[in-house]
C-alpha cells in the first residue's frame, strides 16, 4: 500500500539521521543573522580582475620563463594550457617547446575575468636567421651555441660577399682594361687582401658592429641611435645625419635589385665555360631562376634555410681548395700580401689602377649585410664564421686567381672557373648557382625586414606585411616589395644581359652607403660613447679615406649603369621624406581642432549622450586628446559606450620593447581609460594582444568595438610642402594599407570614421 510504503521510508530516514548524530557534541545554537535590508545593487560584489605576465617574453628552446599572475575579487583561478587550477596569486616556471599563449581565467562572486600572456620560443640554433629577436649569444653564452650560430651565419650573412669571387677579380681587369701580367695580378691581389682586412675585419667586425641598437644592426638601426628623443626637434647637423641615414637605407634597395641579378647571371654564365652551346640559354635560365626565387617568398624561407648553411660550408671549402691548388703551383703569389705590390700598381699604372679600384670594391660589397644581420646571430658568431671559414676561403681563392693570371695572357677570361679541372666546371657552376640563390635570398629577406622597420618608424606608408613564421616575429613577407624587386631584377637582366655589363651598375650604391655608415658612426661615438673629437677623428679618418677612394673609383661607372641604383635611392628617399613630412602636417592639422579628453567628459555633449553597453576602443596618436572619431560619434550618433578606452600607439627607436613595458594605462574618468602602447620597430604591433594583457576593470577585449579615424587628405595652397610633394603624399596615403590590418584588429569589430584634412 502506498501509505504503508511512505511510512516505512520516513521512519528509516529519521532513524539514520538520529544514528548519525549520536556521540557527537551538540553544536551551540546561534541567534539568527539579521536580515540584509540593503538594496540588491549594494550587495553586488566587485568584478574580479586578472593580471598575467611572462618574463622574459622570448626564450630559446629548452630554456625556462617565469609566469606570474595575480587577481582581486577571485575565488578560483585556472591557467591554460597545462597548469590547470592554481592559486589566485602566484608564479611558476614554464618551458614550452613552441610559441604558447597562456590564459588566466578567474572567477568570483562578482563575475569572471581573463588575462593572456604570449611566450615566444626560438630554436636554440638560428637555422634561418631571417628576422625577429636573435637567439643571441651573450658574454656568458656557451661555445657550443656560438658555434651553432656561426654555422647558421654562413648560410645567411656571407652569401653576398661569398659569391664575389665569381666576378670581382675578373671585372677588376675587364673594367679597367688592365694588362694581364704579374704586376697587375699581384697588385690587385694585394688591394683585395687589404680591403678585406681594413673594411670588413677592422671597420665592421671590430668597430661598427659594437654600435648595436638593442642588439640590432644595420644603417637604419645606426640612424635610430642618433635620432632625437620624441618631442625634441633635431639640430641642423642632426637632421642632416638622419637624412643621410634615410638615403643610405634607400640605396640598399638599389643594391637589393642588382645583387640577385648579377649573382644569378654570373653563376649561370659559368655553364658557357663548359659548353658554348649554352650561350643562348643564359638569359632565359637566369630569368627562370629569379622568377622562381621570388615566387616562393610568400611561403617563407624557414624550410629552405635549413640547407643554406651546409651549402655555404661546401661553397667556401671549394673556394679554398681551388685557390690552394693554384697557389701550390705558384707560391710566389703569397708575396702580394705586402701592400707594396698594390702601391706599385698605382705608381706604374695610376689611371688603370684607379679604374680597377671600382671593381675591386666588389669584394667587400657584403660588409653592410654583415652589420645588418648582426641582430640575427650576434657579433661573436659572425666573427667566428668570418675568421674560421669565410675569410680564409675568400683569400685563398682570390690569390689563386692572381696566381693563374700572373702567368700572362691576352684576355682575362673567367679565372674563377678556369682554376677548376674541366670535369668539375659543370658541378662548380651548379654549386655557384645555389650559392648565388642563397646570396639573393639573404638580400631579399633583408629588404622585407628593412621595409617593416621603415613602416614602423613612419618612413613608409603602411604596407601589407605578413608574418611567415611562428618562431621569428621579424621573419616577414611584403608582397609589394617582393614583386617590385622581381620586376626590377628581370628588367636588369634583360637590359644589361651580361654580368660584366651589370657590374658597371654595381658598387656605387654600396660605396655611398658605407661612407654614410662611417659618418653616422662618428656621430655615435661622439654622442653615445663620449669620445673626444680628436680621438674619433683620428680613428675614423682612415676609414673615411678608404670609403671615399672606393666611391671616387665608382663614379666613372655612373654613365654606364651606376645611375640606376642612384636613381632608385633618390626616388625612394624623396618618397620616404615626403611621407614622413606629410604625416607630420596631417598630425598638426588634426591638433588644431583637438580637445582635451578631460574637458570633453564634462561637456554636455558627452554627459547627455545615451550610454550603451560594452567597451569602445578609440585609436589616436596623441594621448590625453579626444580622438576625432569619438567626437564624430558623439555629434552624429549622440551615444557613448559604458567604457571608453583611448589607445595611443608609439613606435620607439629601438628594435624591441619588453612585454612589461609595452602597455600602461591611466583612468582619466570613471568611464574613460587612457592606454599607451609602445612597440619597437621590429615588434609586431598587435594592439588586441597588448590590451588583453591589461587588467582594466570592466574591459573585455573579446567583446570590444574598435573605432578608427581615417583621414581623407587634400592638397591645398596651405604652407607645408611643395605642391607636387603634397600630391605625392595624397597618392601614397590612398595606397596605404588599412590601419586595422596593420594593428591586427578583428575586422568584424572595427568601425572607421572619416575625417577631411587639408594640407
Amino acid at each position: 500500500m502506498p501509505s504503508a510504503r511512505y511510512f516505512v521510508l520516513s521512519f528509516t530516514f529519521f532513524a539514520l539521521l538520529i544514528a548519525a548524530g549520536c556521540g557527537k557534541k551538540k553544536a551551540p545554537v546561534l541567534p539568527p543573522a539579521p536580515l540584509d535590508t540593503s538594496p540588491p545593487a549594494a550587495r553586488t560584489a566587485p568584478a574580479p580582475t586578472a593580471v598575467l605576465e611572462v618574463e622574459p617574453s622570448r626564450i630559446l628552446a629548452g630554456e625556462k620563463a617565469i609566469l606570474r599572475w595575480r587577481s582581486t575579487g577571485a575565488t578560483r583561478a585556472e591557467i591554460t594550457p597545462g597548469a590547470g587550477s592554481v592559486e589566485t596569486t602566484g608564479m611558476m616556471e614554464v618551458s614550452p617547446t613552441a610559441d604558447t599563449l597562456f590564459r588566466l581565467n578567474v572567477a568570483g562572486i562578482g563575475g569572471e575575468a581573463t588575462a593572456t600572456a604570449k611566450l615566444t620560443v626560438m630554436p636554440s640554433r638560428a637555422d634561418d636567421g631571417l628576422g625577429g629577436r636573435r637567439p643571441g649569444v651573450t658574454s656568458d653564452g656557451s661555445k657550443a651555441r656560438t658555434g651553432a650560430l656561426s654555422l647558421a651565419a654562413l648560410g645567411i650573412v656571407f652569401g653576398d660577399i661569398g659569391t664575389s669571387p665569381i666576378y670581382a677579380f675578373r671585372e677588376s681587369f675587364e673594367h679597367s682594361e688592365l694588362v694581364v701580367d704579374q704586376t697587375s695580378a699581384y697588385g690587385v691581389a694585394s688591394i683585395v687582401f687589404w680591403s678585406l682586412v681594413v673594411v670588413i675585419s677592422i671597420k665592421y667586425l671590430l668597430l661598427v658592429m659594437r654600435a648595436d641598437n638593442d642588439g640590432e644592426g644595420g644603417i637604419l638601426a645606426l640612424t635610430a641611435l642618433v635620432m632625437p628623443k620624441p618631442g625634441d626637434a633635431p639640430t641642423r647637423i642632426g637632421a642632416l645625419v638622419i637624412t643621410l641615414g634615410v638615403f643610405g637605407t634607400a640605396l640598399l634597395y638599389g643594391d637589393g635589385l642588382i645583387t640577385p641579378a648579377i649573382s644569378v647571371l654570373s653563376a649561370v654564365e659559368g655553364f658557357e665555360v663548359a659548353t658554348s652551346a649554352f650561350s643562348d640559354w643564359v638569359i632565359p635560365v637566369s630569368i627562370a631562376i629569379l622568377v622562381s626565387l621570388f615566387a616562393v617568398q610568400r611561403r617563407g624561407t624557414a624550410g629552405i634555410a635549413k640547407v643554406f648553411s651546409p651549402v655555404m660550408v661546401v661553397w667556401f671549402t671549394t673556394l679554398g681548395v681551388l685557390g690552394v691548388a693554384e697557389i701550390s703551383r705558384h707560391p710566389a703569389v703569397l708575396r702580394a700580401i705586402s701592400p707594396t705590390y698594390g702601391i706599385e700598381l698605382f705608381v706604374e699604372r695610376p689611371w688603370r689602377a684607379f679604374l680597377a679600384l671600382g671593381s675591386i670594391f666588389l669584394v667587400v660589397t657584403g660588409g653592410e649585410a654583415l652589420y645588418a644581420d648582426m641582430g640575427h646571430f650576434g657579433r661573436r658568431a659572425i666573427q667566428w664564421s668570418w675568421y674560421g671559414l669565410a675569410l680564409p676561403g675568400l683569400l685563398c681563392n682570390y690569390f689563386g686567381q692572381a696566381a693563374l693570371l700572373a702567368q700572362g695572357r691576352e684576355e682575362v677570361g673567367s679565372p674563377f672557373y678556369e682554376m677548376a679541372p674541366s670535369w668539375a666546371i659543370t658541378p662548380l657552376a651548379l654549386l655557384a648557382t645555389m650559392a648565388t640563390v642563397i646570396a639573393s635570398q639573404a638580400l631579399i629577406s633583408g629588404a622585407f625586414s628593412l621595409t617593416a622597420q621603415a613602416v614602423q618608424l613612419d618612413y613608409f606608408p603602411r604596407l601589407a606585411i605578413r608574418h611567415t613564421s611562428s618562431v621569428h616575429s621579424g621573419q616577414v613577407y611584403v608582397p609589394a616589395v617582393n614583386w617590385g624587386l622581381m620586376l626590377g631584377c628581370v628588367g636588369l637582366v634583360l637590359t644589361f644581359r651580361t654580368s660584366s655589363a651589370l657590374a658597371s651598375a654595381y658598387g656605387i650604391a654600396v660605396t655611398t652607403t658605407m661612407l654614410i655608415t662611417t659618418l653616422i658612426f662618428y656621430r655615435v661615438v661622439r654622442e653615445r660613447w663620449g669620445w673626444s673629437a680628436a680621438k674619433a677623428f683620428a680613428l675614423l679618418l682612415p676609414f673615411a679615406v678608404v670609403d671615399l677612394a672606393f666611391l671616387a673609383a665608382n663614379i666613372p661607372k655612373i654613365p654606364s649603369g651606376g645611375w640606376f641604383p642612384l636613381l632608385v635611392g633618390f626616388v625612394l628617399v624623396m618618397g620616404m621624406t615626403t611621407w614622413r613630412r606629410g604625416r607630420q602636417l596631417v598630425a598638426a592639422r588634426i591638433r588644431r581642432g583637438e580637445r582635451a579628453i578631460t574637458d570633453l567628459v564634462a561637456d554636455p555633449l558627452f554627459v547627455d549622450a545615451a550610454e550603451v553597453d560594452g567597451s569602445a576602443v578609440y585609436l589616436f596618436k596623441d594621448p590625453g586628446a579626444a580622438p576625432p572619431a569619438l567626437l564624430a560619434n558623439l555629434r552624429h550618433n549622440r551615444v557613448r559606450h559604458r567604457l571608453i578606452v583611448l589607445v595611443s600607439v608609439e613606435m620607439v627607436e629601438r628594435p624591441h620593447m619588453a612585454v612589461r613595458k609595452v602597455a600602461r594605462y591611466t583612468r582619466l574618468a570613471p568611464q574613460v581609460v587612457q592606454v599607451r602602447l609602445r612597440f619597437g620597430y621590429r615588434d609586431r604591433p598587435d594592439v588586441p594582444d597588448a590590451l588583453a594583457r591589461l587588467a582594466v576593470a570592466g574591459f573585455d577585449e573579446g567583446a570590444a568595438t574598435y573605432f578608427l579615424g581615417r583621414e581623407t587628405v587634400e592638397a591645398t595652397k596651405a604652407p607645408g610642402m611643395h605642391p607636387w610633394r603634397e600630391r605625392l603624399f595624397v597618392l601614397m596615403n590612398r595606397s596605404a594599407a588599412n590601419a586595422s590590418r596593420f594593428f591586427h584588429l578583428p575586422p568584424d569589430r572595427v568601425f572607421e570614421v572619416n575625417t577631411h584634412v587639408p594640407i
